[in-house]
């Protein structure tokens, strides 16, 4: 039985009340306006009765009954004597927590757009006045109501998608010029003081926010460690119109938004549930469910429960609210942060262009659909994904040559967990700038710059995403996921020591590492990087160090140092004997040139084989490009208690399309000179 239903049962009970709900309505414009025709709805059901109006704006004459009392405002109206039982409040967002906090004080009950309130310490003071008044407060996230999230919550909890991952929130509109300008609040984060906080995230694609903490079962403050922020703007305003946010709760999977309202056209926004055996699509501006497993594809629209049905229900019987002043708590932590975050970074306008004229005019990122796809199967922010008009990601350490910054570090700590976190070096350039390297693709997130990574390390998977297991002879999701850390790191001129452990999803010690990189500009206009990493046990037992080729894969034999690169463009790879993907994959040889285009502009890496062993080369091209030094290759190596394994990697960077003969002499020029001739 719906809200309704249970609604009017109730009221033709021997125990209804003596008369209808009383309301009153704050703000008959926005969203106001569809108030309005949703209490001329639930009127003409016998479900309450409207008594009273305000607004500065009256509507039309005509628009409502003859007995409908208009104000100005709220005082006005309570100083009459309405005496309203629910009072909804439709107004610009600073004013919803000193408009709630005066219903509350006059005895009623609340239904608040949201966001709640444009503070935390807001929010708060209407938490302790709604407990004080004994009253209830309904916050205006509509989508709570649909039918569609009980049924996700029942699939999620029988485990038709697996283990849960992660749940993100996708959402791309168009707002124009006018849509800023229609008061003298849109897109504010203040005014002249009072906090406004009109950000995507907060405002125009608050529900997916709001949603995606909801499917994910985060609904208290509390129920949260982190909240990352990473805003943009590309119109002329003070808030965010571009956004992606990074939500850990203290327990259970991330939430992850990429919103915009600079999209090339406005398409219908989602929450996604990624698990490990499925995922689960919510539109929830239209209450449709797209679950994807093995078995198929089952796709069903739900009704949804009206928001204010459930209130009136909740002052009646009882009923649960939906999406009550207490659950806001989550979204409230989010728009928190945003409100003490820097202010957001305009978009510059070569990555934007214009469409439409004067205030019909809009702006389209260019890319955008692409870049939030990047982030939201990524886990990441926009930061640390590299769009283009993003802040550069945090880095720990950089390399520089010749005055020239060619190369971040970063800590890796905020990979997700199913990608393994590890440090990793992105972006990677050459002397004039072509960028090299790739981090987090969407094709293989996992897949972070220039490094060091495993697969199959005792069975821990320090590669990321699926692992091949020879018993099911497939890439599987398991819960097997380790992680490698930096615990010191010390500069020495051109070159830099570090020690990491690796660890597995228990915390416990793997392998310790000792790692050192090393950088030196070339005559020719190049620049070398040489990695060397030396793997010992970390405990009294012997380790595997194997791969996805040593568990019955054939030809996957990745896993040691690896360098995932860009899109590129004719590509030209090559040995001194073989020449193409196929010939030069699985190939023993002293060194690999890979020459091409990365974004229109040429350049070439000359990898150097390590001396120490004849690792055959991985090599991919056609579905993605990407080298390594497959230390693993087709067999495990097993390292005995104490035991170490070192590889030395040397890397020339050049722009340009270099010859063979310059490969060739660079491999052999950036050789130790003890392996030379």
């Amino acid at each position: 039985m719906g809200s309704m239903e249970n609604l009017l049962t109730a009221q033709t009970s021997h125990a209804r009340p003596t008369s209808l709900p009383r309301i009153a309505l704050v703000g008959v414009h926005g969203f106001g306006a569809h108030h309005l025709i949703n209490l001329d709805r639930l009127a003409a059901a016998g479900a309450l009765k409207l008594v009273a109006v305000a607004d500065p704006n009256p509507p039309a004459p005509g628009r409502l009954a003859e007995d409908v009392k208009i104000f100005h405002d709220l005082a006005e109206l309570l100083s009459a004597g309405v005496s309203p039982d629910v009072v909804i409040i439709a107004t610009p967002i600073q004013t919803h927590a000193p408009l709630g906090l005066a219903a509350l004080a006059a005895g009623a009950d609340v239904y608040l757009e949201k966001p709640t309130a444009a503070s935390m310490s807001a929010f708060e003071e209407l938490r302790a006045a709604a407990a004080a008044a004994g009253k209830s407060v309904q916050i205006g996230f509509q989508s709570l109501g649909s039918l569609a999230l009980p049924a996700l919550a029942t699939a999620m909890s029988q485990g038709a998608l697996g283990a849960i991952t992660g749940v993100s929130a996708t959402g791309m509109w168009v707002r124009d010029k006018a849509y800023y300008q229609r008061s003298r609040w849109a897109g504010k984060r203040t005014i002249n003081g009072v906090d406004v906080v009109d950000g995507v995230t907060t405002n125009p694609l608050a529900h997916a926010v709001a949603t995606a903490l909801h499917i994910a079962g985060i609904h208290s403050a509390e129920q949260i460690e982190t909240v990352e922020t990473d805003l943009y703007r590309a119109h002329q305003i003070e808030g965010d119109d571009t956004s992606s946010v990074r939500i850990t709760p203290t327990q259970g999977p991330r939430v992850v938004s990429a919103l915009t309202v600079c999209a090339p056209e406005e398409s219908d926004p989602f929450v996604t549930v990624h698990g490990t055996d499925g995922t689960a699509v919510f539109y929830y501006t239209e209450d449709i469910l797209d679950i994807t497993t093995a078995a198929g594809t089952t796709l069903q629209k739900f009704a949804r429960t009206d928001l204010l049905e459930n209130l009136l229900a909740h002052r009646s019987d009882g009923t649960p609210l939906l999406s009550s002043l207490e659950n806001s708590g989550a979204f409230m932590s989010v728009l928190e942060a945003v409100r003490t975050a820097p202010d957001p970074q305009p978009i510059a306008d070569e990555h934007l262009q214009w469409h439409g004229e004067g205030t019909a005019a809009h702006p389209l990122i260019t890319g955008i659909g692409t870049w939030i796809e990047r982030a939201t199967a990524a886990q990441a922010t926009f930061s640390e994904i590299g769009a283009p008009w993003a802040r550069p990601a945090p880095s720990v350490d950089s390399i520089v040559v010749a005055g020239v910054e060619v190369a971040r570090e970063l800590s890796g700590e905020n990979v997700a967990t199913t990608l393994s976190p590890r440090p990793y070096l992105h972006p990677v350039t050459t002397l004039g700038g072509v960028v090299v390297t790739e981090a987090l693709p969407l094709d293989h997130p996992w897949h972070l710059g220039a490094g060091v990574a495993l697969q199959d390390v005792n069975g821990v998977n320090f590669w990321g995403g699926k692992t091949y297991r020879r018993d099911a002879g497939a890439y599987i999701w398991r819960a097997d996921h380790g992680t490698v850390r930096r615990t010191a790191s010390v500069d020495q001129a051109a070159s830099r020591q570090q020690e990491l452990l690796w660890c597995g999803p228990d915390g416990e010690e793997i392998l310790r590492e000792n790692r050192s990189w090393s950088w030196e500009a070339l005559p020719e206009g190049a620049w070398r990087l040489t990695l060397s990493f030396t793997l010992t046990t970390a405990g009294a037992e012997a380790v595997s160090l194997g791969s996805p080729g040593s568990n019955g894969h054939r030809g996957s034999g990745y896993g040691g140092f690896f360098w995932r690169l860009p899109a590129v463009e004719n590509s030209h790879i090559r040995t001194a004997s073989a020449t193409g993907e196929s010939a030069v994959h699985g190939s023993s040889a002293p060194w690999l040139a890979w020459s091409g285009e990365f974004s229109g502009k040429p350049a070439t890496l000359v990898f150097s084989a390590p001396p120490e062993a004849a690792d055959p080369w991985f090599v991919r091209a056609t579905d993605y490009p990407a080298v390594g030094s497959a230390l693993a290759g087709d067999a495990a190596v097993v390292l005995a208690p104490g035991q170490a394994l070192t590889r030395t990697i040397t890397v020339t960077l050049a722009d340009g399309i270099a010859s063979d003969a310059q490969a060739a002499h660079w491999a052999n020029a950036g050789k130790p000179p003890a392996t030379q001739a």
